[in-house]
């Protein structure tokens, strides 16, 4: 199967192209190829016509994206239209990532993907109007809502607070927001597990890490000078939501995927860290 992946300088792009051995994968990234430019994702899809398309292509500055909103909505928005629409035309397949902050966390349980979503930022509002331009324009499209993802590539809260541990002999972390934090590469064998089944089960999913945690007692499993805090004592430009742990039982129904287990994900990323 000939598969196409945008984003390709991302976390789970990274961990998608080490896991791609028996697969024929064509990686771009921004440079070779801008969801944003219409003409460019026709061309590249028209000349390829790859049987799936992984779009991990997306604005994820969470607090820049409230004074970015243009930018924000063309990628995450308007780069999806665009390839659902290139897609369309040529029979393709798209999978598209989303997130967890298309809730507005007023739930005390698990979100289900037929739950109402309301997102509190930009952010979350520009990837929610991503999944309805799919939605409305190609019949063949897996969208995935994933969650805190972190690994050893790339940008994450693993990588951001273990730097800043090293700076200051004191964190403060907030301890209200419930989220469930998922390894890039869990994420990446999930995909390529949906794309061998080659089914037509498409529609939207929800794919997190277990069990459901805080921002301070995740951080806890890997480093010792934190301190909890409540959302009112940091305030960032953005909202998130306070709770936004998702429910799996979908994606465990239709492709027997399982959640993973963070804290072992974890062990792998700080293991992998550490060696390099």
């Amino acid at each position: 199967m000939k598969v196409l992946m945008t984003g390709a300088m991302g976390q789970v792009a990274y961990e998608l192209q080490r896991e791609s051995q028996k697969h024929m994968l064509y990686a771009f990234s921004k440079d070779k190829l801008d969801i944003t430019d219409v003409l460019q994702v026709n061309d590249v899809l028209e000349a390829l016509k790859p049987d799936f398309v992984i779009n991990t292509a997306a604005y994820t500055k969470v607090d820049k994206a409230e004074e970015e909103s243009e930018l924000a909505f063309a990628v995450n928005r308007d780069g999806a239209k665009n390839l659902s629409l290139a897609c369309a035309k040529i029979g393709s397949t798209l999978l598209q990532l989303s997130t967890d902050y298309v809730f507005d966390g007023k739930k005390t349980n698990p979100y289900l993907e037929t739950d109402a979503v309301n997102p509190l930022s930009i952010y979350g509002q520009s990837k929610w109007e991503g999944e309805e331009a799919i939605r409305q324009n190609l019949e063949k499209h897996f969208i995935i809502r994933v969650s805190g993802i972190f690994g050893v590539h790339g940008n994450n809260f693993v990588k951001t607070i273990l730097k800043i541990s090293r700076e200051r002999p004191h964190l403060k972390i907030v301890n209200d927001q419930t989220t469930c934090p998922t390894p890039a590469k869990a994420i990446a064998e999930m995909i390529w597990k949906i794309i061998d089944k080659n089914s037509e089960d498409f529609g939207t999913y929800h794919y997190c890490s277990n069990p459901m945690t805080s921002w301070y007692e995740f951080a806890k499993n890997f480093v010792s000078n934190v301190t909890p805090i409540p959302t009112s004592e940091y305030p960032t430009p953005a909202k998130r939501p306070a709770y936004s742990a998702l429910n799996c039982e979908k994606i465990n129904k239709n492709f027997n995927i399982h959640q993973p287990n963070w804290k072992e994900g974890l062990k792998d990323v700080i293991r992998e860290l550490s060696a390099s």
